[in-house]
């Protein structure tokens, strides 16, 4: 009786153990991916050159996609009132102070950026120089003009060597990244199998997911919309968000686009629905960039190679 008792209770545990194994995931339409994010911290020195010469086939949003900056921002550097007239040849300073100018030569609405520690100590200059003053003719009136003249000649002499000291030396390369920058955490822009993954050898600058007409994509970090359209080649409805001045990441081939240019995103945040615009089949065309440069975004996503 008592083995019959004992066979009854370890069936019972089996029974309870098959019950509780694991389940097939639910996947909810809407939803963010809940892979667990990556923080990636990077503290590389900056590649870009300060100034860039317009090209063929170059426009100000692609300049901006290409060096990781923000369009609206490069276009009131460089006094741009409209983003669609920029000529063959013409300088665009990509950061503010770079004083390259994009002047002569340059076309309309460009205009050069001058160093503003070198402003500034010429107009302290001109407001250090002594004021013109009326005497009657007598010897201590020649003594006090004689000394006010010497004073006079040895002041600029201070200041022109405070204004070597504050004119900015002129370099082609940006400055490094500072090492604080801020970590990001990634996450899943979207559900979906990956159908073809990063490559340079292929000139593959990113990651694509299949899905569905009108699946949701999400943010997948923090940041700002810097773009928000469909004015660049290849890539449909188009969205770029900065998310720190080293990284950027694009969202591609969208059906709508459900942020707007300027607007602050928070990461997992859906801001696109998927869709095959500018492509043969519906999937989103994903892109980390840092610094304007293609990186794979396996090395920011825990992503399955196809």
């Amino acid at each position: 009786m008592s083995r019959i008792v004992v066979g009854l209770f370890v069936l019972s545990v089996l029974a309870g153990c098959a019950s509780s194994g694991p389940r097939a995931p639910v996947v909810k339409r809407g939803v963010a991916p809940k892979a667990a994010p990556v923080t990636v911290k990077s503290t590389e020195k900056d590649w870009r050159p300060r100034v860039h010469v317009v090209q063929k086939g170059d426009t100000l949003y692609a300049i901006a996609f290409n060096y990781g900056l923000d369009p609206r921002e490069l276009a009131e550097q460089n006094g741009i009132q409209d983003a669609n007239l920029i000529k063959v040849g013409q300088q665009i300073n990509l950061f503010a102070g770079a004083g390259a100018g994009a002047g002569a030569g340059a076309g309309a609405g460009a205009g050069a950026v001058a160093p503003r520690a070198v402003v500034e100590s010429k107009i302290s200059l001109v407001k250090d120089q002594p004021k013109a003053v009326k005497y009657a003719y007598s010897e201590s009136a020649v003594s006090q003009a004689e000394g006010g003249a010497a004073k006079a000649e040895a002041k600029p002499k201070a200041d022109t060597k405070a204004e070597s000291k504050s004119e900015v030396k002129p370099d082609n390369k940006a400055e490094a990244v500072a090492e604080t920058d801020d970590a990001l955490e990634w996450s899943m822009p979207a559900q979906g199998k990956i159908i073809a993954g990063f490559s340079e050898a292929d000139n593959r600058k990113g990651v694509d997911f299949s899905g569905k007409l009108g699946q949701s994509v999400f943010a997948s970090a923090p940041g700002k919309v810097v773009y928000s359209g469909s004015g660049l080649r290849g890539y449909g409805k188009l969205l770029i968000i900065k998310h720190n001045k080293t990284y950027l990441s694009a969202y591609a081939h969208n059906d709508q686009l459900l942020v707007k240019e300027g607007e602050t995103v928070t990461r997992g945040q859906k801001i696109a629905e998927m869709g095959n615009s500018d492509s043969d089949q519906v999937k989103l065309h994903f892109e980390v960039r840092r610094l304007g440069k293609p990186v794979d975004p396996a090395g920011y996503l825990a992503l399955n190679k196809p």
